[in-house]
Order: structure tokens, then C-alpha cells, then sequence
């Protein structure tokens, strides 16, 4: 059992020195007050550790300095939006090449035929759409999926991660009951009436669900990620996929992600078998991007309703999706980076991160766990879940934020929303061991009385 009063303790020494360190972005932070909500320009980003966000200044492959001249190993790297390292070279150099040319058109490209055939040979599905985020992706094969099944409700996992969709920021209430997620802001009542909720590796729930027949969608990741990770149990998404064939509901795989398992994601490394998938985020190496993709019989099924007459008014697609710009960075993007000779760097860096953290939990004695996913790695303070609800359940903010910030007041960044680590093609082995050794500070420190 932790000592509250010692943590707090500690806490509060971090926060000071945080201050101590970071006076010009305690300045720029007070001067954002006035023209940003929050002092940020988007919520979110209220969410690091430290009496402010730090400013960044600029970042290159797997680092970053703020504007203070605090160097750090930049372990969240965008919270994945920056998988590929920061500002990788090829894409730098294919924006500015791109931008003097046309950077919006509403037009395609020859650059678009090109992302589109590499994404059907990393991901196994034959038809795609660009979107601007994984959001977006998700929000439109929700309308795709009832409209071709001419159901209404979406099953999804308890504590998932699917966006900003108003169908995924459900959960359960612990009888059972779906309310909406802690934080969620002006949920729709009658969003209620048209989602499912059942914890992650539980099949049971999960055909109760589908056997009532009116689920036009699974959407689902390959493993949850954004509650910590939690890998599925042996044969889940067989069963999963074989469930919801046999009661006639369409499953869509969202990779945004864990993309991290390789270079055509859970999808391909696994053998997954959706009908609808989507993704986002490090694409194009940090130009927003998403992109969906659904089945030959799905895209016939959806060709006159998505592509036809009044397809500018289906809900579906937007003015600046597949723009020139971002179409170009994603060829770039996927031409040099997210290849197999760097996911062989990646994950046995990953496996290094994971067991440099397990070392630690033990010598410190403590009932805590780490979790590796491909290159993805996280710390849990329980043992490992199999489900959101589990891990929703030992979520602990104070002793977060402690280890965060006596992480980021050392040179080390990891994702604010929760205890993980990505590496990229640029994460070193040194980059690692320094994480080991902050980490293992920390964790000495926490413990000692």
C-alpha cells in the first residue's frame, strides 16, 4: 500500500521544480490565457503534467525541445500521430516540393492511386477513402454500416477508443447499465438507444448482444489502447469474427492505434478478417490524415447511396479530405517509414523499454505490470487486465501525475493520458535505458520511507 502523504510530498517537489525549469512557458502560458480557451489551441492539451504545458519549440526524429531549452526523449511522440519520428526527411521534402504546386483542389492526384494501392497491400482491404482523421473514418462507416444493414445500434467495447464518436464515448455502469463516459460533454440521450456497450474478451456478452439482431456494426480495436493496453485472450477475434457473420452484423477493425504491431497493423499480422477498417494518425508523419476501407461486396452495395448523385450531402467525406498536401506527405510517408525493417528496430526496442520498467516494479517490490504491443509498451498499478472496466478500475491520477512529471522534468515525454511509450524508427537504445533509469528513480523514491 502506498503512503498518500509521501506521494503527495513528492508531488509537490516535482511541480516546483517544473516551475523552476520552465519559465518561458509559464510565461507564454499566462499570455494564452486571454486569446485561447484554456491557454491551449486545443483542449486536450491541457492534460500534460506540470503547473502548464510546455511549449515546444521544435522536434526531430525521437526529440524534442521546448522553449525553455529543456531537451527530452520523446516517448509520446504525438500520442502516435508522430510514430514515424518527428519531421521525417522524405516528407519534409515531398510538402515542400507539393506545396509549391497545389496544396487544395478538391481534385485527385496521381499521388492518391498510388497511397491507395499501398494501402491495400499493407491491410489486405481493396477499396479506400482519405479522410482527415480516424474520426472521421469511424464517424462514416457508422453511417455506411446502418445504412447497408438498415440497423441502428453500434456494439462497442467498454473504455474503446474510437475518437470523438458519439457512439464510442459510452460505457458501463457496473450493473450493466450504458451511461455516458466520465467527461463526456452534452451526450445525445438518444445515443443511448442506439449503442452497444460489453467488455473487451467477453464473448458472452458479446453474442447476447448480437442475437437480439439489431447491430449494424462492431467497432472494435485489435487490442484496447487508450485505457492502457489490453491484449485480446487466445482465439477472441475468431470468435468475434465468426459471431458476427452468424448473426449478420458487419465488424469494423480500428487500427489507428496499433498500427504499432507492424507495418499492415493487427490486421494483417494477425489475419483479421473486416468488413470495414479504419486509421489515422501517423500516415503521413504527422500531416492529418485518415482513411477508411470496406470489402468489394460493401463498396458495390455503397456505390450509388456514398458515390452518386447526392454524395457531397451523404454525411460522408469533407472539403479538404484528400487534398494534395496531405496526399502527398501519406505517399511519402509510407515510401520510406512504418516499413519491416522498422518495426524489426522498433519492437525489440519495445521489448528493452518493457523490461527495463518490469526490473524496477520488482526491485521495488510492487504488485504492478507492464504490457508490450509490438512497439507500444505500457505500465499498469495492478495486475493485467482483461478488460476496460478492470483497467478503468485502477486508474490512479495522483500517482500518474507524479510519474509523469518526475519523468518530464528529467528529459523524458511520455503520452499525458496514460502510462505508455512508442517507439519510432529513430528511438535508440540509449533513449531507452534513459527512460529505465528515470523510471527506476522514480519508482526507488515512491517507495522509500
Amino acid at each position: 500500500m502506498l503512503n498518500r502523504e509521501h506521494l503527495a510530498g513528492l508531488l509537490n517537489q516535482e511541480s516546483e521544480l517544473f516551475v523552476q525549469t520552465h519559465p518561458k512557458s509559464m510565461l507564454l502560458h499566462e499570455r494564452a490565457l486571454g486569446p485561447l480557451i484554456a491557454g491551449v489551441p486545443m483542449n486536450w492539451m491541457t492534460r500534460w503534467p506540470g503547473k502548464v504545458p510546455i511549449f515546444a519549440e521544435e522536434a526531430a526524429g525521437a526529440h524534442l525541445t521546448d522553449v525553455d531549452g529543456n531537451s527530452y526523449v520523446d516517448f509520446c511522440l504525438g500520442d502516435t500521430g508522430a510514430m514515424t519520428g518527428h519531421s521525417p526527411a522524405v516528407t519534409v521534402a515531398a510538402l515542400t516540393k507539393q506545396a509549391s504546386r497545389v496544396i487544395t483542389t478538391m481534385l485527385p492526384t496521381e499521388d492518391s492511386i498510388w497511397a491507395a494501392e499501398e494501402l491495400v497491400r499493407r491491410f489486405g482491404l481493396p477499396h479506400w477513402q482519405i479522410t482527415m482523421t480516424a474520426t472521421d473514418a469511424n464517424r462514416f462507416v457508422i453511417r455506411m454500416a446502418r445504412h447497408v444493414t438498415g440497423r441502428q445500434r453500434i456494439l462497442v467495447m467498454n473504455w474503446c477508443y474510437h475518437g470523438t464518436v458519439d457512439e464510442a464515448l459510452w460505457v458501463l455502469d457496473g450493473q450493466g447499465g450504458i451511461v455516458p463516459r466520465p467527461g463526456n460533454v452534452g451526450p445525445l440521450e438518444a445515443t443511448r438507444d442506439a449503442v452497444a456497450v460489453v467488455e473487451f474478451n467477453d464473448l458472452a456478452a458479446l453474442e447476447a448482444e448480437l442475437a437480439v439482431g439489431d447491430v449494424a456494426m462492431v467497432l472494435a480495436e485489435p487490442a484496447l489502447t487508450n485505457i492502457g493496453i489490453v491484449l485480446p485472450d487466445e482465439g477472441y477475434h475468431t470468435e468475434l469474427r465468426r459471431l458476427t457473420r452468424q448473426y449478420g452484423t458487419l465488424l469494423c477493425i480500428d487500427e489507428t492505434h496499433t498500427i504499432c504491431v507492424g507495418p499492415g497493423g493487427a490486421t494483417a499480422a494477425w489475419g483479421l478478417e473486416p468488413d470495414f477498417f479504419t486509421i489515422g494518425k501517423p500516415l503521413a508523419g504527422g500531416v492529418p490524415v485518415g482513411a477508411y476501407a470496406m470489402t468489394t461486396e460493401l463498396a458495390a452495395r455503397l456505390a450509388e447511396p456514398v458515390f452518386g448523385e447526392l454524395s457531397d450531402v451523404s454525411g460522408i467525406g469533407g472539403t479538404l479530405s484528400g487534398n494534395a498536401l496531405s496526399i502527398a506527405a501519406l505517399r511519402a510517408t509510407m515510401e520510406a517509414r512504418l516499413l519491416p525493417e522498422d518495426f524489426d528496430r522498433m519492437i525489440p526496442l519495445a521489448q528493452r523499454w518493457t523490461d527495463g520498467v518490469a526490473n524496477a516494479i520488482a526491485e521495488a517490490g510492487l504488485d504492478w505490470h507492464v504490457q508490450q504491443l509490438g512497439c507500444r509498451a505500457e505500465y499498469w498499478f495492478c495486475p493485467p487486465p482483461r478488460n476496460g472496466g478492470q483497467a478503468s478500475a485502477a486508474l490512479d491520477g495522483d500517482l500518474e501525475a507524479y510519474l509523469h512529471l518526475y519523468a518530464l522534468n528529467r528529459g523524458v515525454l511520455l503520452a499525458p493520458f496514460h502510462n505508455m511509450a512508442l517507439m519510432s524508427p529513430d528511438t535508440t537504445e540509449a533513449d531507452v535505458d534513459t527512460h529505465t533509469a528515470v523510471f527506476t528513480e522514480s519508482v526507488a523514491k515512491l517507495v522509500q520511507l
